[in-house]
């Protein structure tokens, strides 16, 4: 009598998805900024996995807009023959540090971005598609639905009443929803490994147990909310767009679309929408910005689990 093929455990399920994500990052040609020294675009990744149920995804969908999506309605329009509840579903999300060189160049800007930090945007950003596009395809293989909700073509901008523009997915809301990070003055995620990253995710049916959030509230890492100090985000913005009261996105988007853009195509010949001076020579840059007992104590007296 043949035995039965043993069904991996949630957590198998987890380290081996973390172990494939980590070697096509590391051995992909594709990791790359396309300059002359062919130099990596990103470190290696962080990878986080929440549930599809978390109350979290409601609540930003409360929040942001009805058009919001929670991972059950990306899914659902992706596979209406199949029939699944929020719990089936994990949330698969990494974050792709940015590299020693690329973030010692931006840190010497003060206007436009560096070269390097241009290439992570555009070749870079590429290399993270083409991750989403590698994770889909190998859990489909392995008989596991998924899509990349930013690649999908129902995917757009919409109008947040309170928000003003805003995307039906969010890679930075599911990175914190998956335990990798929490927000700052300027919007940006702080993770383990700072702000100066990019974000992906992918909803799949697979059964992965979801990582624990070390922190209890959505600002917990920034030390303007949590310390009412630092601010240093300001002072790297060169129009103002983020002060004590938070980031200016339309602002910030006039100034990328009509200056960096041109400068990147003009200096660089890249056609890309780069900025991210307040993501560097900034404290949350490349870590927490926290010394662990203070966090602890600020968590533990912070009642609040609401996203921005």
């Amino acid at each position: 009598m043949m035995n039965e093929p043993e069904i991996p455990s949630p957590e198998d399920l987890s380290l081996r998805l973390q172990g494939i994500i980590k070697t096509f990052c590391l051995k992909s040609p594709d990791n790359s900024l396309k300059n002359e020294a062919n130099e990596k675009a990103w470190d290696e990744p962080l990878i986080g996995f929440s549930s599809g149920a978390d109350p979290l995804y409601l609540h930003l969908k409360e929040d942001i807009g009805s058009f919001y999506w929670t991972p059950i309605e990306i899914f659902e329009m992706t596979f209406p023959e199949v029939t699944v509840s929020p719990a089936d579903l994990t949330v698969i999300s990494w974050i792709l540090p940015q590299t020693r060189a690329t973030k010692a160049d931006h840190r010497k800007e003060t206007a436009y971005p560096s070269e390097r930090w241009v290439r992570s945007r555009l070749p870079g950003e590429s290399f993270n598609a083409k991750l989403r596009k590698f994770v889909v395809n190998t859990l489909q293989d392995a008989g596991f639905e998924a899509v990349s909700p930013v690649d999908s073509p129902y995917c757009s901008l919409a109008d947040s009443a309170r928000y003003g523009y805003a995307s039906k997915w969010s890679e930075r809301h599911a990175a914190h929803v998956s335990g990798l990070g929490t927000f700052g003055l300027c919007d940006g995620l702080i993770t383990p490994v700072g702000k100066a990253m990019r974000c992906g995710s992918v909803v799949s049916r697979i059964p992965i147990e979801p990582t624990v959030r070390p922190y209890m509230d959505h600002r917990a890492y920034c030390l303007y909310f949590s310390h009412g100090k630092c601010g240093k985000c300001i002072k790297r913005c060169p129009v103002g767009a983020i002060s004590e009261h938070g980031h200016d996105k339309v602002k910030c988007r006039e100034y990328i679309r009509n200056v960096t853009a041109k400068y990147a195509k003009d200096r660089f010949g890249l056609e890309a929408n780069a900025c991210g001076l307040c993501q560097t020579k900034v404290p949350c840059e490349s870590r927490i910005p926290l010394p662990k007992e203070r966090k602890v104590r600020f968590l533990i007296t912070s009642p609040s689990a609401s996203i921005h």
